[in-house]
């Protein structure tokens, strides 16, 4: 069996190659023969701390992957998410490889968010408004600032103290960050990225200019919501598995059957 430990796993990965990944994995899953399958919601036994088991196969790969969310890391100093891929051996059904891939699965997840406003957003936008100031929120900000030129980045965050914390951070690695209210942050933007655990919409669906690209990120589970249902009807919807965008994701509070693209 290969392991491949989160030392090693973090020193490789790259934005890059995140990128090109996971531009390749929406591709690999939509191939025939790719399957994906129902996703496994759990707690452990503290029960403020899930994990989800995700699993999938293709023409040549097959496996699954364990990602934790533990609240309870804060006391540690330690990230709330964490991620551990298996690869099954497709000749034996043993473990082929164990993979610790935390930061690969930041990268990855803020990959997906940049290879979706690379495809959709329009090529003049300019000003991305971001809902979260979490471990994730920063991943997602420097990937959309990799494939538009962002004139500004509007920070919205629950708590001030932290919302401020996040933005000298971000400044410090160069993007034009500034945190904003809600309104002013969503009627401003060109593109829009939720990163949040939320159980109700962040915002006014009034509030979003035509054109405008949002990317949810934080819808995971049953009962999540970052976006308002009622933005739905007049917007183009595109997700990468339906039934699970469905079951668990964003689109589970579609109230009127839309198709999704």
């Amino acid at each position: 069996m290969i392991l491949i430990t989160e030392a090693q796993s973090s020193a490789i990965v790259t934005p890059e190659l995140a990128f090109e990944a996971v531009r390749d994995a929406f591709i690999a899953a939509v191939a025939p023969g790719a399957a994906s399958f129902p996703v496994v919601i759990a707690h452990g036994s503290d029960p403020q701390n899930r994990f989800t088991v995700k699993s999938a196969s293709g023409a040549e790969l097959a496996g699954l992957k364990v990602g934790a969310y533990f609240p309870t890391n804060d006391a540690r100093g330690l990230p709330r998410h964490a991620s551990t891929i298996l690869l099954i051996d497709q000749n034996t059904g043993r473990i082929g490889a164990l993979v610790e891939g935390s930061a690969v699965n930041c990268f990855r997840t803020a990959a997906a968010d940049a290879v979706a406003s690379d495809a959709l957003a329009r090529p003049d936008a300019e000003v991305l408004t971001l809902f979260g100031t979490g471990h994730q929120a920063a991943y997602e900000a420097q990937a959309v600032a990799r494939v538009r030129k962002l004139s500004r980045l509007l920070v919205v965050g629950r708590d001030p103290s932290r919302t401020e914390v996040f933005v000298e951070r971000l400044r410090s690695s160069g993007l034009p960050v500034e945190a904003a209210a809600a309104e002013t942050a969503v009627r401003a933007a060109d593109i829009i990225v939720t990163a949040t655990t939320a159980t109700e919409p962040l915002f006014e669906a009034e509030w979003v200019r035509p054109g405008t690209h949002i990317s949810s990120m934080g819808s995971d589970s049953e009962g999540k919501q970052e976006l308002p249902s009622d933005l739905f009807p007049g917007a183009r919807l595109f997700c990468d598995l339906p039934e699970q965008s469905m079951r668990i994701g964003e689109f589970q509070h579609d109230k009127i059957g839309l198709k999704v693209a």
